[in-house]
């Protein structure tokens, strides 16, 4: 079946089996390996994109159903040059990087959240990742991390306006 979607801000077309999960189209098709497969039941976050401006867990969407659809994953967010965006550089200056198997989730569900706003609070933030799991930082330092780059971004979007 011809899947056609926008996949990380480019327009792609693919042939895939109907019934195939977006997380193994993403993973085993396309080769993009940061989705990680966890549970496979949409609990721990692990394989987290984001459809529509809305994080979902990779694993309980279909593969046809984001056709036509816009979809981005950890290899997207990256700047055009490949080089880490500010959030991704705020984990690893904030110490929320240690395994790393859940940080590209709770980067994607970070840029889901400001995404919406960059005013969070730190309730907000806790609830913006409370879908993904992490068995090694105690989440602390990734709320520091998110709410460090909405400030971060927040000053910068008030000086360009004031400019």
């Amino acid at each position: 079946m011809l899947i056609e979607f926008n996949l990380n801000r480019e327009k792609i077309t693919v042939d895939a089996p109907p019934d195939i999960t977006l997380m193994a189209l993403l993973r085993d098709y396309l080769g993009l390996t940061g989705t990680k497969e966890g549970c496979e039941v949409g609990e721990c976050g692990a394989c987290s994109i984001i459809l529509d401006d809305k994080l979902v867990s990779s694993c309980t969407v279909l593969a046809p159903q984001v056709n036509g659809r816009a979809v981005m994953t950890i290899e997207g967010v990256s700047e055009p040059d490949n080089s880490p965006n500010d959030l991704q550089e705020n984990f690893i200056d904030y110490g929320a990087v240690q395994c790393g198997y859940c940080i590209p989730g709770m980067v994607l569900a970070g840029e889901a959240l400001l995404t919406k706003t960059l005013q969070p609070t730190r309730a907000d933030i806790r609830e913006g990742i409370s879908g993904n799991l992490c068995r090694c930082t105690g989440y602390q330092q990734i709320v520091d991390a998110i709410e460090g780059t909405a400030q971060e971004r927040l000053a910068k979007q008030n000086k360009e306006q004031a400019s």
